[in-house]
C-alpha cells in the first residue's frame, strides 16, 4: 500500500491516514493566508485540494468532489487575486459585505445545487452512501470559495456553515484528523470573520467597484 494512503498514527483510539493529515495542515496554512489577504492561499489552498483528493477519492464522493472544486475556484481565486483589482491600502486585496442581490443569489444557487446534487448522488448509488450531506458540502464549498476570491466577508459564513457538516462527516467515516483540524478551522474562521469584518469598514476599493 502506498505510505499516502496508509496510516501515520493513532490519537484517542483513531487512525490519522498521512492523506488526510498533510492535506489539512495544508488548508490549515491556506486558511491562514486567507486571513491575511495573501494572494497565497490560492496556490497552497490548490495543493490541500489535490492531497485531500487523493485521500477521499473512491470513498467519500462528495468529499472528494469538494476538493476537485477547491481546486478548480483555487485557480479562479488565484487569477482574480493577482489582477491587482480592488486592493486595500497595505497592498492586499481589500474586502466588502456583499450587496443583498449577491447574497440572495449564492443562497438560491446554493440551495438548488445541493437538491440537484443529491438527486444525481440519489439516482446513482455509487457516487454517494450518504447523498444528502455529500452536495451539502460539495455545493457549500463552491459558494464559500467563490465569495472568498470576490472579497466577500459572507465567505467565512459559509465555510463555518459548511463545517458544521463536514465535522461529524468526517469522523463517522474514520478520516479523524479532518475532524480534529476542522475544530482549529472553526476557530480560524471566527478569527478572520472578525478582521474582514473590521476590514470592509475602512477599505474604500471593493472588487465590485473595480470591475464597474
Amino acid at each position: 500500500m502506498n505510505w499516502l494512503t496508509s496510516e501515520a498514527f493513532t490519537v484517542f483510539g483513531q487512525d490519522i491516514k498521512w492523506f488526510d493529515m498533510i492535506g489539512n495542515i495544508l488548508g490549515l496554512i491556506a486558511l491562514a493566508l486567507g486571513w491575511r489577504r495573501s494572494v497565497w492561499t490560492w496556490p497552497v489552498q490548490f495543493l490541500a485540494g489535490l492531497t485531500l483528493f487523493g485521500a477521499f477519492y473512491g470513498h467519500l464522493t462528495g468529499m472528494a468532489g469538494k476538493q476537485a472544486v477547491v481546486m478548480l475556484v483555487a485557480l479562479f481565486g488565484w487569477w482574480q487575486w493577482s489582477r491587482g483589482k480592488g486592493q486595500a491600502a497595505d497592498g492586499h486585496i481589500s474586502v466588502r459585505f456583499a450587496g443583498w442581490r449577491e447574497r440572495g443569489a449564492m443562497i438560491a444557487a446554493a440551495a438548488a445545487g445541493t437538491v440537484a446534487v443529491a438527486l444525481l448522488f440519489k439516482a446513482y448509488p455509487s457516487l454517494s452512501w450518504d447523498p444528502w450531506p455529500d452536495a451539502y458540502i460539495f455545493v457549500g464549498t463552491l459558494v464559500a470559495m467563490y465569495a472568498q476570491a470576490r472579497g466577500m466577508v459572507e465567505f467565512w459564513f459559509a465555510w463555518l456553515l459548511v463545517d458544521l457538516v463536514g465535522v461529524p462527516l468526517s469522523f463517522a467515516n474514520d478520516y479523524a484528523f479532518s475532524g480534529f483540524v476542522y475544530v482549529i478551522y472553526g476557530a480560524l474562521v471566527l478569527w478572520g470573520m472578525r478582521d474582514w469584518w473590521l476590514r470592509s469598514r475602512t477599505t474604500a476599493p471593493t472588487l465590485e467597484g473595480a470591475h464597474a
